[in-house]
């Protein structure tokens, strides 16, 4: 099961959504508006993200792995609502 750090909690009750280790063995998170009704399940199993990155490999390997991620996903993660979005704003 997927550990969710408190970077990712953070940006969580900044956003006002609610998150939880995903229920969905291919993803992360779980993530639930403040009415609790689920959003959207987000982040690959099995890929790390920013936090995990500056907690096994350091802040720098990690700022650019987070460059690599915006890059790689800016298409999707300018949609208020979406998926990538929600991926974007809570784990990177």
């Amino acid at each position: 099961m997927y550990r969710i750090l408190p970077y990712t909690y953070k940006k969580a009750k900044e956003m006002n959504v609610k998150i939880f280790p995903s229920r969905n063995p291919k993803y992360k998170i779980d993530v639930f508006g403040s009415d609790d009704i689920f959003i959207c399940s987000i982040g690959a199993f099995g890929y790390k993200d920013f936090p995990h990155f500056i907690k096994e490999d350091g802040i720098e390997y990690a700022l650019r792995r987070r460059a690599a991620y915006k890059k790689r996903h800016e298409r999707d993660r300018h949609e208020i609502g979406s998926r990538g979005w929600y991926s974007d704003n809570l784990l990177w």
